[in-house]
């Protein structure tokens, strides 16, 4: 069986796509955007994802020479980017949460009571936390956005340019207004 030039493509590095052409590129993209769609989708909702996304991977590939290729992975750094793009589209992301955050309580029907009171309980509670997110720093709220996105601590701090003792002590702090917001429920 022959290999093809899209086999060799396939294998590179991170690294070694970094400094490549425009095609190859594209192999970044396919490697990382599912994951960095996730993440984004968490921060700026289904409207603007895509363009999250796709601002992300036009920005490193402008950037590409600022990247350090003694780097195994470009994910770090592409949540970095991802997480610079997502703070300018800060202002709809917080008129969302406060919008999420005065929802008023649905009226229960009489037959579906009891589920009625259920959902009511849950949406309050999303309505609490969506306010504790839109009063939250945003330094907290992307290490806990990046830590809810599967990323080690030192992988949050590569991408922030933080220490990873910094990102530990934020995460510790968002954890605990959240929960304090939950009326200390875990």
């Amino acid at each position: 069986m022959e290999r093809t030039a899209d086999d060799a493509v396939a294998v590179l590095t991170d690294a070694e796509l970094m400094g490549a052409g425009a095609a190859e590129f594209g192999v970044l993209f396919d490697r990382h955007a599912h994951v960095l769609y996730q993440y984004c989708v968490r921060r700026v909702g289904p409207a603007a994802v895509e363009d999250a996304v796709a601002d992300t991977f036009l920005i490193a590939y402008e950037r590409r020479d600022r990247f350090d290729h003694t780097r195994a992975s470009a994910l770090p750094w592409l949540f970095g980017i991802a997480t610079n793009v997502i703070r300018r589209h800060r202002a709809a992301e917080t008129r969302y949460q406060r919008l999420v955050a005065r929802l008023p309580a649905p009226v229960p029907e009489a037959p579906m009571a009891e589920r009625a009171v259920q959902r009511a309980d849950a949406e309050a509670g999303v309505r609490t936390i969506a306010a504790e997110l839109a009063r939250m720093s945003a330094r907290h709220r992307d290490v806990l956005f990046l830590f809810a996105a599967g990323l080690s601590y030192a992988e949050i701090a590569e991408a922030l340019g933080i220490p990873a003792g910094t990102v530990m002590s934020r995460l510790h702090r968002a954890r605990q207004r959240l929960q304090a917001a939950h009326g200390g429920e875990s």
